[in-house]
């Protein structure tokens, strides 16, 4: 004979039981200002809650007995689902960017692997810094190691150093860590672009505004001229 199959419920719901669907025969029930009523019956509580056009909402069901609130459920339930969207774009997601470096590079491409590296930690991102070694200049490592000191001074103010300089191999390897935060640095940004737009937008207004008063003040202008225009043909004149 078969064993009975054991039947395996559905997915647990995380919505909050409300009104009728609280089948308990008494709450701890709290107000809609959050003030302590007490326990009372379910049928009063929710007696309570028609009178006050609200919702008897069960917000710990562990409780003994539950504890339930008078509220409207619906604005709840947006105001929590707002708080999760701007959690959501608030979050902050950090991005490790990298750059290589060789132990004898040149002023211009340090510069210019320096600048990468500003924008990166401007822009909230982590940066992982990496010296390669090649032939001889593995036996040079402070070599190395001075380059990425001077890089983690030059960009100090944007910046911190997260992990020490540590041989990896061929390689020597150091991240920064931004001092700014990616949501910060995005709010940044968007004011940033927000300015440009605004110049832009105000000097076409400017240019505009120029061209208009130009083009009113063309005929006028070529009036005048043609005023002052003298006669040289001396038998005109005769």
């Amino acid at each position: 004979m078969l064993p009975p199959t054991r039947t395996t419920g559905g997915p647990i719901s995380t919505e909050l039981r409300i009104n009728e669907r609280i089948r308990v025969p008494e709450v701890r029930l709290v107000g809609p200002n959050g003030e302590t009523v007490g326990i009372v019956p379910t049928d009063q509580a929710l007696k309570l809650a028609q009178e006050a056009d609200l919702d008897l909402v069960e917000i710990a069901p562990q409780g003994r007995p539950p504890v339930c609130k008078l509220m409207d459920y619906g604005k709840f339930k947006y105001e929590n689902a707002q708080k999760a969207r701007e959690a959501r774009r608030n979050q902050t997601n950090v991005i490790i960017k990298e750059m290589k470096l060789r132990p004898k590079i040149d002023q211009h491409d340090y510069e210019t692997k320096k600048g990468h590296v500003v924008r990166f930690l401007g822009a909230g991102d982590k940066v992982k810094i990496t010296i390669m070694f090649r032939g001889r200049e593995q036996h040079r490592p402070e070599l190395g190691f001075r380059l990425l000191q001077r890089l983690a001074e030059d960009v100090e103010e944007l910046g911190f150093v997260e992990s020490s300089p540590k041989q990896d191999g061929r390689n020597m390897i150091m991240v920064l860590g931004p001092h700014k935060k990616k949501a910060d640095a995005r709010i940044d940004a968007e004011n940033a672009r927000g300015v440009k737009e605004q110049a832009r937008a105000d000097r076409k207004a400017e240019e505009d505004a120029e061209r208009e008063a130009a083009h009113a003040a063309g005929p006028v202008a070529q009036k005048k001229e043609r005023g002052r225009s003298e006669n040289l043909d001396p038998e005109i004149e005769a």
